[in-house]
């Protein structure tokens, strides 16, 4: 069961950080970000280096996968709210 729930998890954490990715879609497509928090995608984009930094200290592929994928997203929507702002 422990390899099923690594797999599971990687799942979750990876389709978790598309949050970003629909943020970033949405300031693009509209060419603004007017109601978007650039502090708040500070702090995401702060998090998700973070737990990216722990999963590699860690040796954990799932953390590490799951974090790029969401690193990536947040840079992009902080890009995009500066671009936009």
């Amino acid at each position: 069961m422990h390899k099923w729930y690594r797999k599971y998890m990687l799942v979750v954490g990876i389709l978790g950080q598309f949050l970003f990715y629909s943020q970033f879609y949405t300031i693009i497509h509209h060419k603004s970000a007017t109601n978007v928090s650039l502090e708040g995608f500070l702090c995401s984009l702060i998090t998700v280096i973070s737990w990216l930094i722990y999963g590699v200290i860690m040796r954990d592929k799932v953390l590490i996968i799951s974090n790029i994928v969401g690193l990536l997203g947040a840079f992009g929507v902080v890009i995009a709210i500066l671009i936009y702002q």
